[in-house]
């Protein structure tokens, strides 16, 4: 009965840390539940960007991250959106890894749903959860799924193409 309690207690706290606007200067972790996949669409209707699903212990996933840093610095315009698979209860790791990799504007979600499965369905049916997984939007819409390291030269091929920064043919 305690266990259950404390249990309650952390995820209440975890719920309100979430609500909780966040203090000035800091990162803030958006809940990630269903329907946030169509608020991030909405919201970059006609632009392109990136949607990049990451956790904590993939390895791969602070690759990944260490090359988002490097071309935000390089194509100031790059829309990246991040996704962490962890819980909210570990939003204080989170937020120190995405400043570890220079990540702390780039809008950032955690998943915030019981069922990680539901989200991840709702994202990509054919999604069974490895990670990362990465998405690259055009400005129709349209995506490319990629699971696993990203090729760091067609990514920036592909932000060049969408950026209209490509040299010419």
């Amino acid at each position: 009965m305690i266990r259950a309690a404390r249990g309650l207690c952390l995820a209440a706290a975890a719920a309100v840390a979430l609500l909780a606007p966040p203090a000035q200067g800091a990162q803030e972790l958006k809940p990630f539940a269903p329907g946030s996949l169509k608020a991030i669409q909405a919201a970059r209707g006609g632009h392109p960007f990136v949607l990049a699903f990451w956790s904590l212990s993939c390895t791969y996933c602070h690759e990944e991250f260490a090359l988002f840093g490097e071309l935000l610095k390089k194509y100031p315009a790059l829309d990246i959106v991040l996704v962490a698979t962890d819980t909210p209860a570990e939003s204080e790791a989170l937020v120190d890894t995405l400043g570890r990799y220079g990540l702390e504007g780039v809008e950032s979600w955690v998943f915030a749903d019981e069922s990680a499965e539901r989200l991840r369905y709702e994202v990509d049916p054919k999604w069974g959860g490895e990670l990362p997984r990465t998405y690259l939007y055009t400005a129709d819409q349209s995506r490319r799924a990629q699971s696993g390291r990203i090729d760091p030269e067609r990514l920036e091929d592909w932000i060049k193409q969408q950026l209209g920064t490509a040299p010419p043919r």
